[in-house]
């Protein structure tokens, strides 16, 4: 009897003890905070920026971002001394960090293009980074940085270049054609005749202005590289951006594969394209966060397909494809069903890149269109992870492919789409999403695909071209490249023309019932289009 009474009061009292213990534990438990991941882009376009944290949020983390007027943008070239202050700020309980080394050593993308800091300041910031390193010893850090683009003209320079480039664009471009020709495979008589004439031809202080910021920024890329020897990095990759098989970014970046050399892929790339690179290692950092190597199967269109080289890069798209799911921390899959995600690129057959706003974009079939169409329906049938990067045309998606998935009813069947800029661009980002999707519910899934929809569909392949026509009807002083005071207008016509687009190809969602649509650099060539559902992951800026 004792010792029942005993056992009974013993029970008791450990009955209380974890009573009293338990709203403590439930409290700590509704205090656990999500993994921070800070993450500082190359600029502030939607797509450098928030469209690109969206993904990585989606899953759960907290992806902490500087403020947009920290940032740079095509006119404020953004403020590398506020991004250091802020990165240190933040470094606490950080659980890994991807940084562009462009904005804290430029202070953005376009920055290191225009900008006129000397030799010594640009290294004194390089070195930052060593300092950083030793303050912050467990934090993983993933960066990219930029080989210095050469654009085939002024034109297609679109403003990010220094004026000179407007007047003598075409003519830089060329010159350095014949530059890296010179050391690959030699030239002709003619050929040294003309490289003459365009050194004459180029005002020399604009030639000299211009290869002088690139040897500044090809002396920065050595030091981040001898960094990432020392484990400064955890992972380094430079960007090629609006590339060429021969130009004056293809040269600097043969020089600077080799000096890494030693370092292998795991540790050190250059790759074709920029704009992807943040995507792939955010991918990079939550892979290695889950101790997660996914696995990636790649079919292409039939034609020339992995031997095509795209618009603006340098290439064959299969070596920028492999090098991407190096980059964001997976592995190639030999079989479909094997793989994490199973990419399908849209190339054409005869190997070429179009651009979106041609007439051939027009939603009629073409050679490849049925055929890739076919074999979407047969893997998604199959139950396959499909992605699908859209690289037959370059700046928007394939009408005619977006036309055969939307009659199959596989617009939201399909785990992923990228159609929205360079070809290596949609590619990567495609990969670094694809990656990523499959951990998420089926409404995250759906709300990407819709982000992507309604910029690279709605948008880049039709409103844009539309509106472009237009601008000539409305009030005010404006071009493409500089909307000023048509902006506004732009913006109400574009909301319209985009919700007129949604009505006839789009599946009914509530979020849509509301689009809005903002020009954040002041030019047509991207937009920020908001909606509903959109606004409501506190994105929202007007």
């Amino acid at each position: 009897m004792y010792s029942l009474y005993k056992r009974g009061t013993v029970c008791t009292a450990a009955f209380m003890a974890v009573m009293m213990l338990m709203p403590a534990v439930f409290a700590r438990h509704k205090e656990v905070k999500p993994d921070k991941i800070l993450f500082i882009p190359h600029d502030n376009r939607p797509i450098s920026d928030k469209q690109t944290a969206e993904v990585v949020k989606k899953l759960g983390y907290d992806v902490v971002i500087p403020p947009d007027e920290i940032l740079g943008d095509r006119q404020n070239l953004g403020n590398p001394d506020a991004l250091w202050t802020w990165l240190e700020a933040n470094a606490v309980d950080a659980k890994a960090a991807v940084i562009s080394s462009d904005s804290l050593v430029y202070g953005s993308l376009v920055g290191s293009r225009k900008h006129n800091y000397n030799r010594n300041e640009v290294v004194e910031r390089v070195e930052k980074f060593s300092q950083f390193r030793k303050k912050n010893q467990q934090l993983p850090l993933y960066a990219f940085g930029s080989i210095m683009r050469t654009p085939r003209s002024g034109e297609a320079s679109g403003h990010e270049e220094p004026a000179y480039y407007r007047s003598y664009g075409s003519d830089i471009f060329r010159y350095t054609v014949l530059r890296d020709k010179a050391e690959v495979e030699g030239l002709s008589h003619r050929e040294n005749k003309e490289k003459a004439f365009l050194e004459e031809l180029i005002p020399q202080k604009n030639l000299s202005d211009w290869l002088g910021r690139r040897k500044k920024n090809f002396a920065v890329n050595e030091e981040l590289i001898k960094l990432t020897r020392k484990n400064v990095f955890d992972y380094f990759v430079l960007g090629r951006d609006d590339n060429a098989p021969y130009s004056q970014t293809h040269m600097e970046s043969r020089h600077l594969t080799n000096f890494g050399k030693d370092l292998g892929k795991e540790k050190f790339q250059t790759m074709a394209g920029i704009d992807e690179m943040a995507m792939l290692l955010l991918a990079r950092a939550v892979n290695h966060m889950r101790n997660e190597t996914p696995s990636v199967y790649t079919r292409y269109n039939w034609g020339r397909g992995p031997y095509t080289v795209p618009a603006y890069s340098d290439e064959k798209i299969s070596i920028s494809i492999n090098d991407a799911i190096i980059a964001a921390g997976g592995v190639a899959a030999a079989r479909p069903e094997q793989a994490d995600l199973v990419m399908m690129v849209n190339t054409n057959p005869n190997g070429k890149t179009y651009e979106a706003n041609e007439r051939n974009n027009d939603g009629e079939e073409r050679e490849g269109t049925k055929y890739f169409a076919d074999l979407v329906s047969e893997y998604v049938s199959k139950g396959y992870p499909v992605g699908i990067a859209d690289i037959a045309f370059a700046n928007g998606s394939d009408n005619a492919l977006m036309e055969q998935l939307k009659k199959r009813n596989l617009l939201f069947k399909i785990r992923a789409y990228s159609g929205w800029n360079t070809p290596t661009n949609s590619s990567g980002f495609l990969i670094g999403e694809g990656m990523l999707v499959h951990r998420m519910k089926k409404d995250d899934v759906e709300a990407l695909l819709l982000t992507r929809y309604l910029d690279d569909w709605a948008y880049q392949a039709n409103v844009r071209n539309t509106i472009a026509r237009q601008l000539t009807w409305l009030r005010g002083d404006g071009v493409y490249g500089s909307l000023d005071t048509k902006r506004e207008a732009v913006s109400l016509r574009t909301q319209k023309m985009i919700s007129r687009f949604v009505d006839v190809n789009l599946p009914h969602f509530s979020s849509l019932e509301e689009i809005y649509v903002y020009f954040p650099w002041n030019r047509m060539f991207e937009s920020d289009i908001q909606h509903q559902a959109y606004k409501e992951i506190h994105f929202f800026k007007k």
